[in-house]
């Protein structure tokens, strides 16, 4: 009897640890519209509510050209934009997308990068031999961006990559925050604050 009892109560307590470490990694369902993604206290970085698709970013940073994982990234740059004049430098953010919608959903083709002094950034975008890049395109019914099985889901960041040129300069002037503008309602649109 006191064994039944002794069982009852750790399983209680696994149920309860399951569902608190469930609940820290944050849940796609969620509406929420702005938020940080600088994870300050242990804060999960927040999906962001556009339309009806929930977007993350999984990590942002500098690029290094000449380390071998980042050249994959920018693979396909074409080659006029490959190239950073003296005060710029890559910077990449890595998206994931999810559709928990029975029915295809459209994707944002218009997401930006915005510093505390209003300069914007546009994603240069890669052809189509870079397997790791965003493109937006309908995300399948209860599915996400990038698909499970592909090169991107599969790969260190385990995200979308959307590349930009950032001024050195904006580094400085944090906060910087990208914006993912709905597709279907321009003027309805989502940003966070990233950890640069």
């Amino acid at each position: 009897m006191q064994s039944s009892r002794l069982r009852k109560s750790l399983s209680l307590v696994g149920a309860l640890g399951a569902s608190a470490l469930l609940a820290a990694c944050g849940n796609a369902n969620e509406r929420q519209t702005s938020g940080t993604y600088a994870g300050e206290g242990g804060v999960p970085a927040p999906y962001l509510s556009v339309g009806q698709l929930a977007y993350q970013v999984q990590i942002s940073r500098e690029l290094n050209p000449s380390e071998s994982e980042d050249q994959a990234y920018l693979e396909g740059v074409p080659a006029g934009d490959l190239t950073v004049r003296p005060g710029e430098e890559w910077f990449m953010i890595s998206l994931q997308v999810y559709n928990s919608t029975s029915r295809p959903q459209p994707s944002s083709p218009d997401i930006y990068l915005e510093d505390s002094e209003g300069d914007v950034y546009r994603p240069v975008v890669p052809d189509n031999t870079n397997l790791f890049a965003y493109r937006a395109r309908n995300v399948p019914g209860n599915g996400r961006l990038p698909e499970p099985g592909t090169i991107a889901s599969q790969g260190p960041t385990q995200g979308a990559i959307l590349l930009f040129k950032l001024r050195l300069a904006s580094l400085s002037n944090r906060p910087i925050d990208i914006r993912i503008v709905n597709p279907a309602k321009p003027s309805e649109s989502a940003k966070a604050e990233l950890d640069v």
